[in-house]
């Protein structure tokens, strides 16, 4: 069923309330579906409603005017949480909640806020609560994770945009420049970006020694600096890098906000990544991107941006989308260090890095 929310309004909207995703990949993937709310409704304050870990995202984006952190764990953890959080958002006097959340959680949350339009995918069971439920199909479950969100804000009567997500890197060069200073990282260098975890499991996971295999040599290659990212879940993935490089690359695994690190990748000459939250930032930063492929579906969540390239191979079990390979991984197997290496020389050069003679 579609809508046009304009015309069921008694008037144009001041308050819209967003529920942003809870994975920092997903939340990259709405960030045209926000931009598509912003045009429709040019004059009203857009709220977005997300958790702490990706409420770094959610800021960077130009048509969110302001972020209601979803504290949980925290003061909104758990049933009086909830109540707590609804009575919070009843106060702000909201008049449409839009979830960009797939889950029944975000419309009982709204409800019990008194929001008087309430869209979404009708997901979850929770059609029942929505003013304006979206009917999603197995068909719109199948497209590409961007035009999954669009599509839902198209049958609520939003405008089209175009679908290049986008994170504004003017609003991180201050934090960069000096992060890079704190880490000794000359502003004019060759930064390699290295994200060899993914939270998801390790079927999404190339493996470490391959990374540091590939990095060394590209680090001797254009004299550039290694940089590693991800979260303390992936400490000791980045440790084996680092072992495969001998040491040389500056490890920031678990030491870093969300923030930092945004900031850090906005100035990389290259990131090379497994499918995972960082990769999407990347990509939405439009800096050049490798992602490794293996049980996940470049179909559905590839790496944004026109500087983004995938690495994978055609084998029959592939995309599984299982969090463990239960066969013998490969899909991530097949992908041999030159295939990686060559690759990542071919983009540098491409962008003006300039190899040691």
């Amino acid at each position: 069923m579609t809508y046009d929310l304009r015309k069921s309004l008694k008037s144009m909207p001041k308050k819209i309330l967003l529920r942003g995703t809870n994975w920092i990949g997903d939340a990259v993937m709405t960030l045209p579906a926000v931009a598509s709310i912003r045009q429709t409704f040019p004059s009203a304050e857009i709220t977005i409603l997300a958790k702490p870990w990706v409420a770094e995202v959610y800021k960077l984006s130009p048509d969110i005017d302001r972020i209601f952190l979803f504290r949980e764990p925290g003061i909104h953890q758990g049933i009086s949480g909830k109540v707590k959080l609804a009575a919070e958002l009843k106060r702000e006097g909201f008049e449409v909640a839009i979830y960009l959340q797939n889950a029944i959680e975000a419309a009982i949350i709204g409800w019990l806020a008194g929001i008087p339009v309430r869209a979404g995918f009708d997901s979850d069971c929770r059609g029942f609560l929505l003013t304006h439920p979206v009917h999603r199909t197995k068909e719109i479950r199948a497209v590409y994770q961007v035009d999954y969100y669009l599509e839902m804000v198209k049958s609520l009567g939003c405008v089209p945009v175009p679908k290049e997500a986008r994170l504004e890197k003017s609003l991180v060069a201050a934090k960069a420049a000096s992060s890079l200073e704190l880490y000794g990282v000359p502003a004019d260098s060759v930064l390699i970006g290295l994200a060899p975890g993914a939270m998801y499991g390790p079927a999404k996971r190339w493996f470490p020694e391959r990374f540091g295999a590939v990095a060394k040599k590209l680090q001797e290659s254009f004299a550039a600096k290694v940089m590693i990212f991800g979260s303390k879940g992936d400490l000791e993935t980045a440790e084996q890098v680092q072992d495969a490089m001998g040491g040389s690359a500056i490890n920031i695994v678990g030491q870093t906000g969300l923030d930092e690190a945004i900031a850090l990748i906005s100035r990389c000459s290259l990131f090379i990544t497994n499918d995972s939250g960082l990769m999407h930032v990347a990509g939405a930063l439009n800096v050049p991107t490798l992602a490794i492929y293996g049980s996940t579906n470049p179909v559905t969540t590839p790496p944004p941006g026109e500087n983004s390239v995938i690495i994978r191979k055609e084998v029959s079990c592939s995309p599984c989308l299982k969090k463990v390979c239960p066969t013998d991984f490969r899909c991530m197997e097949l992908i041999g260090t030159d295939d990686v290496y060559e690759a990542a020389r071919s983009i540098l050069v491409k962008h003006g890095a300039r190899q040691v003679e």
